[in-house]
């Protein structure tokens, strides 16, 4: 029965993509298909297989090496902050994400990331039949982040249409960073993260092919990623600033998403006798019930699911990680994966912010298809759940 609903919950999604496209005569039905095909093997291979296992065991291992480099600068800095056996969020989870960003800069300077995301990008448009262009801005929304991604690009950005235009920030909204990733497995099982990864990258190529499908001139194609140059120590000290901004950004949310939570809570249990949770956990139950949740947890897993939209991910994490729940250990892989993506109302005016500051015609082309662009980003969370799903 698990596989009856999972399956109808990719048709699903696959219609609400088709509802909501541009041009339904453009799409491409092959490549789509050869997509999900891919999400399911790669789900296999990670999650049910000694070689899966390997693969997350050294991901994991070494982001766990990197959170410890990490930890020697935050304890020079910030040492006797905290009591003995404590771990504020803030020093353990967020301030890391400095260290990994100056290693992204590193490895940028050096030439290594973008030689992978060429190539990498190269190959997967030879599976998605998309431009060489939105297929390398995949790869680099995953590796530099939903904001920084765009800088890579500001070259190009004033000569795309709208429609590639929106491919390209669909990506970056249905992705994650890696200098974040570090901070998600102090929260998640590494494995369900990883996963998550990989199956949005396919996922975002697959919605995006239904709702924004065109025709691309090869001749117009051309990917020449232009950097300003940097010394080394120049190019570095950008980076960890970029990193530090990104730590209080993300600290400073979580306050105010967090508390503003609590507070809407308090006031519809004493209003109406129920949380505002809940209520938001009534109305995302028949997704979280599609995606192949037990209808038994679908209401709390609906308000967790509800939480990432409507505010971030790490709020939803912790909440998932913290709360008083009782999840089977199937619902909290489902739920992990549906976490990993940037699909929330704030990352619409963080990716029109990014390329306003670049392009302004451009950044007020995207604020207007701001609502479809996380319309999408969360029907990839949704698909990466349901194939999730059928594996476990």
């Amino acid at each position: 029965m698990q596989y009856v609903i999972s399956i109808l919950g990719i048709l699903i999604v696959l219609f609400f993509a088709w509802l909501a496209s541009s041009n339904r005569k453009e799409i491409k039905f092959r490549p789509i298909i050869t997509m999900i095909v891919i999400q399911i093997l790669l789900s296999l291979l990670l999650l049910n297989t000694e070689f899966g296992l390997v693969i997350i065991k050294g991901i994991a291992a070494l982001f766990n090496k990197l959170l410890e480099y990490a930890s020697e600068g935050v304890a020079f800095v910030f040492g006797g902050l905290a009591n003995e056996g404590e771990a504020p969020f803030f020093l353990t989870v967020l301030l890391p994400i400095i260290f990994i960003s100056a290693l992204i800069g590193i490895l940028q300077h050096l030439k290594i990331l973008p030689f992978f995301m060429k190539w990498i990008g190269w190959a997967l448009s030879k599976i998605n039949g998309m431009g060489k262009l939105e297929s390398y801005n995949a790869v680099a929304s995953l590796m530099v982040g939903q904001s920084e991604v765009f800088i890579t690009l500001k070259k190009q950005l004033g000569l795309l249409s709208h429609q590639r235009l929106y491919t390209l920030c669909a990506s970056a909204m249905s992705t994650v960073s890696m200098s974040i990733v570090g901070a998600y497995m102090t929260m998640l099982d590494p494995k369900y993260i990883v996963t998550a990864l990989v199956l949005n990258l396919f996922g975002g190529f697959i919605i995006a092919s239904m709702m924004n499908p065109y025709k691309i001139d090869p001749n117009e194609d051309i990917l020449e990623i232009e950097h300003e140059k940097q010394s080394f120590f120049e190019m570095l000290g950008e980076y960890i600033l970029d990193g530090f901004k990104v730590a209080i950004i993300v600290g400073a949310m979580l306050i105010g998403f967090i508390a503003l939570m609590a507070g809407f809570n308090s006031v519809f249990e004493l209003l109406f006798g129920v949380t505002f949770q809940t209520i938001l956990g009534y109305i995302f139950a028949p997704i979280a019930f599609i995606m192949g949740i037990p209808f038994s947890e679908a209401v709390s897993a609906g308000s967790i699911m509800a939480t990432k939209l409507v505010t971030n991910e790490f709020v939803a994490m912790l909440d998932l990680s913290g709360g008083n729940y009782h999840f089977s250990e199937r619902t909290m892989g489902i739920l992990s994966v549906f976490l990993v993506s940037f699909a929330n109302f704030s990352s619409i005016g963080i990716i029109v912010g990014a390329v306003k500051s670049l392009n302004e015609k451009q950044g007020n082309a995207v604020a207007r298809f701001g609502l479809k662009l996380l319309f999408g980003a969360t029907l990839v969370s949704i698909l990466s759940g349901i194939i999730v799903s059928l594996i476990l």
